[in-house]
């Protein structure tokens, strides 16, 4: 075992170091300027024909469930123990300037995400059974002809969704129902196993039945206890956006139980986290998107805009600055533990519990949908039997993440969003003129209108 994580830190150190930060923010910074920043300057037309139309069930189009079905199922993976452990083990790691990182890698991975919904819809396929199947293994292997890379996304996928999507998730249930409720690890890992089993096994339809009603919940009672923090400790927010920007380029010196960063330690830990949290570049979303009823690809893409939208520049930006008005950045703590104690100490009494249970839905939520993620790519390898095995099997992998060690676990999902997000950033790059050319072809039309 301890030759296994030696091997996996330096695949880690390779895999997100500096080229892996640069081809992600790269990429991001190549379709916004590409798409003449238009995941930006339109962000109010994103926010019209997504956020004010979230619960319009009309469809125009082919696909399987309704377009916010979709990008409920993709939130529910997003939003996520990224959006409050990651976050927290990026500042605790990387010091405050991670904050800024992360909302770089989010402002640019709009266009990202934006990129590969748009190709999954372009390339997807219908199966025999009148299922639509899609993502990076489609796009690569129908837009690029690069069979042997859409496989090696497909096995990296099919494995991650153990780590990303299943194991941390329940990790940190466990942690934070441990030190809030004194719940043994053993025993939440069986309960979100099983409460996981009576929905995946159901597949897509009765996936989207729970995000649908569960992504809009989970968000609010999360954001609202957030918003809480920071009207009560308004006066202290203009001085923490100072930390986060001055300390993105100086690094952090140690403080209290704070060990100290360097700025590479707050970029990279910035951005791989901002990644884990929101997906940008990992091409797991676009799996999703593809089974969505729409009649354009860049109609449906710009729900990954919202996507990243909502989930960082919203929902982490709420935890980073929460975590920061409340000083608990420095107390040596990582993970939940140190949402939860910005939490508590600016709602003394229900604060750490409001935690407790935003990481509890938040997991739930991600699991289930990562479950779908995985057994897709499981099933472009093997074909459609893999399917019921697939599902059986991720189920006992969520009780051994519950009891598995949090530096462990966080390493391996690292390693393995990595080495999914390198053949998905080749095929979005390689089938950028596509995207391109969907997009002025939709805003010209839009314009005649």
């Amino acid at each position: 075992m301890e030759f296994f994580m030696e091997l996996n830190s330096k695949l880690n150190s390779l895999v997100w170091g500096p080229p892996m930060l640069v081809l992600i923010v790269g990429t991001g910074v190549y379709l916004t300027t590409r798409i003449n920043f238009m995941s930006i300057t339109k962000i109010g037309y994103v926010l019209k024909n997504t956020l004010l139309k979230m619960f319009d069930k009309s469809t125009v189009g082919e696909g399987e469930i309704t377009p916010f079905q979709a990008v409920a199922t993709a939130l529910a993976a997003t939003i996520g123990t990224g959006n409050i452990a990651g976050v927290a083990t990026a500042i605790a790691l990387g010091g405050p300037g991670a904050v800024f990182w992360m909302w770089l890698s989010a402002i640019f991975g709009m266009a990202t995400k934006y990129g590969e919904v748009v190709l999954a819809i372009k390339y997807r396929e219908k199966t025999p059974d009148g299922r639509f199947v899609g993502g990076p293994m489609y796009y690569i292997r129908n837009g690029l002809n690069l069979k042997w890379l859409a496989a090696i996304f497909a096995l990296f996928g099919a494995l991650a969704a153990f780590g990303i999507g299943n194991m941390t998730q329940a990790n940190s249930v466990a942690a934070v129902l441990e030190s809030n409720f004194g719940v043994n690890k053993w025993i939440s890992g069986i309960i979100v196993a099983a409460a996981t089993a009576a929905v995946v096994l159901g597949g897509l339809k009765r996936i989207v039945q729970v995000t649908e009603k569960l992504v809009p919940f989970m968000a609010a009672f999360y954001v609202l206890g957030g918003i809480i923090i920071l009207v009560t400790n308004a006066a202290r927010i203009p001085a923490a956006f100072g930390l986060i920007f001055s300390q993105a380029f100086t690094g952090t010196a140690a403080v209290g139980g704070f060990a100290g960063s360097t700025i590479m330690m707050a970029a990279r830990y910035g951005v791989a986290r901002g990644v884990f949290s929101n997906e940008a570049g990992l091409g797991s979303a676009p799996i999703a998107h593809a089974a969505a009823t729409t009649d354009n690809p860049v109609r449906q893409g710009l729900w990954g805009i919202f996507e990243v939208f909502m989930d960082t520049i919203v929902v982490c930006s709420i935890t980073a600055l929460s975590i920061m008005v409340t000083g608990v950045w420095q107390t040596g703590e990582t993970g939940a533990a140190l949402s939860a104690l910005a939490f508590d100490t600016a709602i003394p009494g229900i604060g750490g519990s409001i935690v407790a249970v935003g990481v509890l839905l938040f997991a739930y939520s991600t699991i289930i949908s990562w479950e779908y993620y995985g057994e897709r790519c499981a099933e472009y390898l093997l074909g459609s039997k893999v399917i019921l095995p697939y599902r059986i099997l991720f189920i006992p992998f969520i009780v051994i993440g519950a009891i598995g060690g949090l530096v462990t676990i966080w390493d391996i999902a690292d390693t393995l969003n990595g080495l999914m997000a390198i053949p998905n950033l080749i095929g979005v790059l390689g089938l950028s003129g596509v995207i391109i050319k969907l997009t002025k072809e939709y805003f010209s039309k839009e314009k005649e209108v």
